[in-house]
């Protein structure tokens, strides 16, 4: 009796002449938004749309070890070990993905990819962090520590000009490491809130108002120009916010050309409230513009130190928009000044 001749359709063998049956494989791995691999030996013979999309459209029915071009990769795909091991620079530069393998049944072997990308970068935050955040303090603290021991040694009544001086000095760095712990708690608190999105309505014409007034005795005779409805109503937390307007005035100020003013806007249109503060200074150079709300991170290192900046202003004011679902936009030219944005949805009003 002669044999009925089969045509592979799929990842199994169909009978000549009846049409073929959907492979559920197919429809289970595309429901996964991991990368997945069927291996039937050492080829692929099933991949879902992720693993098409990082490893490209033409790999199903490759040989696994030209689709996964990676040294680490080799014991999982030959099947010696079953991981997890990691892969770095797959699909992308800055891109790390965890390697695992489990068997189906003999011959047959799942492959899957999980995107670890995110979870380095935020341990490469947090060392970054802990890292600064130690030499931002020893900084101040060496120079206490310093000038507390010439003291103990000018003891004598023609050492009263000396330490006046150092005393001076010691205020200023002690109340320099007060204003990093602040803005440290500061950050820490509006992080941990960051999941739960605020639900007090407020008011950000007369809370702008409320701010200028702060500065209006401490800005040295610079004007501050504010222009602001009576009525911009968002949904959000008062203390956050009045904290994000502080902090932008602040750095207008600080940065901005002695003498020159700053101006700080709040309009209302198509649905948002956009606040910006601008500034006559000396500009900030494209290069540094995205990355100035990192922590730490200064333009002009040496000048922030000089006027009391902390590095962490515009990384607070980053997390209080994200945590409000805002934009915040910085744009500058060089010699001219610098225009900070920040647009936020305006509450829904209240149906009685």
């Amino acid at each position: 009796m002669a044999l009925p001749r089969f045509t592979r359709l799929g990842s199994g063998p169909i009978a000549e002449g009846k049409p073929a049956l959907p492979d559920p494989t197919d429809g289970l791995i595309e429901a996964l938004a991991e990368p997945l691999l069927i291996l039937d030996g050492y080829h692929i013979s099933h991949a879902n749309a992720a693993a098409r999309a990082l490893l490209g459209e033409h790999i199903v029915g490759d040989y696994v070890r030209l689709a996964l071009r990676h040294p680490a990769a080799a014991g999982v795909v030959s099947g010696d070990e079953d991981g997890p091991v990691m892969l770095n620079g797959l699909g992308g530069h800055e891109r790390l993905w965890e390697l695992r393998a489990g068997t189906i049944r003999p011959g047959k072997r799942l492959l899957r990819l999980t995107d670890r990308s995110a979870q380095r970068a935020a341990e490469q935050m947090r060392v970054d962090f802990v890292a600064n955040a130690s030499h931002e303090l020893r900084t101040p603290l060496a120079s206490l520590i310093g000038f507390i021991e010439t003291l103990e040694e000018a003891n004598g009544p023609e050492d009263a000009e000396t330490r006046l001086r150092f005393l001076s000095i010691m205020e200023g760095e002690a109340r320099r490491m007060q204003r990093l712990i602040d803005d440290l708690m500061s950050l820490s608190r509006i992080e941990a809130d960051r999941y739960y999105p605020p639900k007090d309505r407020v008011n950000l014409g007369p809370l702008l108002r409320e701010v200028a007034d702060e500065f209006a005795a401490r800005r040295d005779g610079r004007r501050l120009d504010v222009e602001a409805p009576a009525r911009a109503m968002v949904t959000g937390d008062r203390g956050q916010l009045h904290q994000l307007i502080h902090n932008i005035i602040s750095n207008a100020f600080k940065y901005g050309r002695e003498g020159s003013p700053v101006r700080a806007t709040l309009k209302v249109a198509h649905g948002l409230a956009r606040f910006v503060v601008q500034d006559e200074g000396d500009g900030i150079a494209p290069e540094h513009l995205p990355r100035l709300t990192e922590r730490f991170y200064r333009a002009d290192p040496g000048r922030s130190r000089q006027i009391g900046g902390t590095g962490l202003g515009l990384a607070i004011v980053k997390h209080i928009v994200e945590r409000h679902r805002g934009r915040l936009d910085i744009a500058s030219v060089v010699g001219e000044g610098t225009t900070v944005t920040v647009e936020l949805p305006l509450t829904a009003p209240q149906t009685t």
